[in-house]
């Protein structure tokens, strides 16, 4: 498959055109014109590169790519070494932040969903990101926490009332904790997402609203995934998932 098809059709696919992110989604690193191996993570760091060099990659595709808001653009130290990598062994690197968040199939917060066996019944927050549904029973927020360590392998942080049943829950993948009063103003019974800051404990205890942080990496494994494997069906491209263990 030619680079440039990939990238439109990934374009299209992802509706990256009706995003306004801070960073590039898309093509942000150039490599060889044809693509037939794809190795995709959750985000383009050191070690994923790595070992794309070694399974012999022609493209690499994550949801964290790089230009990040606030980051210094200066390409030196391990920003140097990274790029490096790519050009030295003329590697394509695809990156889809939001688009890849808020996709309704194959996205982080729909394949969550899926995971977790809730049901999508609407969408909040800015451009959509965020997801509103039911659980697929009715179970306390204690409980709920200990299914999705079971599924995400990893014990995530419960604040709030953990005795309140759950019949409406919302969630936002990864850092989509600014949408915890959007959601308790909808009347969900808990919101999940990956990370927790201070202020985030007092608003869970204050509004009754339980919130549940089950990790930025661990809620965010799922849609490069299940983007690559669609790939893989669609196109009979050889696609391969990595994940890189991380705590966050």
């Amino acid at each position: 498959m030619q680079r440039t098809e990939l990238d439109s059709y990934l374009g299209q696919l992802l509706r990256v055109g009706d995003f306004h992110d801070y960073c590039p989604n898309g093509l942000q690193v150039e490599g060889r014109a044809e693509v037939h191996r794809i190795l995709a993570g959750v985000s383009a760091s050191q070690a994923l590169l790595d070992t794309a060099v070694e399974w012999g990659a022609d493209a690499v595709l994550v949801h964290h790519g790089w230009f990040w808001r606030g980051e210094d653009g200066r390409v030196t130290g391990l920003r140097r070494r990274r790029l490096a990598t790519l050009i030295k062994h003329d590697i394509n690197l695809f990156a889809y932040h939001l688009p890849l968040d808020a996709h309704p199939e194959l996205g982080n917060n729909a394949q969550l969903a899926r995971l977790l066996g809730w049901t999508v019944s609407g969408r909040f927050g800015e451009q959509d990101i965020a997801f509103l549904g039911e659980p697929g029973e009715v179970v306390s927020a204690a409980q709920m926490a200990a299914t999705v360590a079971r599924a995400l392998g990893r014990v995530p942080l419960l604040v709030g009332d953990g005795a309140r049943q759950v019949h409406r829950l919302a969630w936002c993948s990864g850092g989509g904790q600014g949408y915890f009063e959007q959601a308790i103003a909808a009347g969900v019974d808990l919101f999940v997402s990956g990370e927790i800051s201070e202020q985030t404990t007092h608003l869970a205890r204050e509004s009754g609203v339980p919130f549940l942080a089950a990790g930025h990496h661990a809620t965010e494994r799922y849609g490069a995934r299940a983007l690559a494997e669609h790939l893989a069906r669609h196109f009979n491209l050889n696609c391969r998932f990595m994940d890189i263990d991380n705590p966050a």
